[in-house]
């Protein structure tokens, strides 16, 4: 596959960083809590839709301690149009244990002790670090999975790879950033189905453009 040049890397970052300077997560949290279980509740349905459930349900638990009262039943109940809502009610609820428990009721903020939580994989782990603890992670969903490659900016075929490449090839002072750009390209210019080349900011960069040109 054909990579992008380091020059063309920074390029493609200070085209999305002129444009928006500063990405935020498109999940709504009040607090280190909230946002962990706003993101293990998004494995595999939407944003907006975690964010309608959570609205409701965050000004009623908004702390491991309120969610252990509140009860799995209850919770269900909250986010009952979220896909998989019972698996993730009982993973919530687990966490909310092991917060309280051996956290002191706090966000554990290394990559290690984060998924030793219920419901809490690598890209789970890196999203609560960089945007609670803005550490320079790299999350890699189904969105950079797919585009990555694709532009040119990472090799590999699964997220444990292509998180790597990332990692390796760009630049320190990107990095903050980089995810959040990354996924709101994925979810609103470079589409799965039907990707906007005509307003994208790199087209003239991206690798399968110009290959598919040659």
């Amino acid at each position: 596959m054909i990579l992008l040049s380091k020059n063309e890397i920074c390029t493609v970052f200070e085209r999305f960083k002129k444009q928006n300077p500063d990405p935020v997560s498109e999940l709504v949290w009040k607090n280190a809590y909230t946002l962990l279980v706003s993101v293990v509740l998004s494995a595999q349905t939407t944003d907006k839709s975690v964010n309608k459930a959570t609205e409701p349900l965050y000004k009623v638990a908004d702390t491991p301690e309120k969610m252990i009262k509140l009860g799995q039943k209850k919770l269900e109940e909250y986010i009952r149009a979220i896909g998989l809502y019972h698996t993730k009610a009982a993973h919530v609820i687990e966490l909310s244990r092991m917060l309280i428990s051996g956290f002191d009721s706090e966000v554990p903020h290394t990559r290690e002790e984060l998924m030793t939580l219920p419901g809490v994989g690598r890209k789970t782990a890196n999203v609560v670090l960089n945007v609670v603890f803005h550490q320079p992670t790299m999350p890699v969903d189904t969105h950079l999975l797919r585009i990555c490659p694709k532009i040119g900016l990472a090799e590999g075929t699964t997220p444990a790879e292509v998180e790597q490449s990332l990692v390796a090839r760009i630049p320190a002072e990107y990095m903050q950033n980089a995810h959040h750009w990354l996924i709101l390209h994925g979810r609103y210019v470079c589409t799965a189905r039907n990707p906007h080349c005509d307003i994208c900011l790199i087209n003239d960069i991206c690798k399968h453009n110009n290959t598919e040109e040659v």
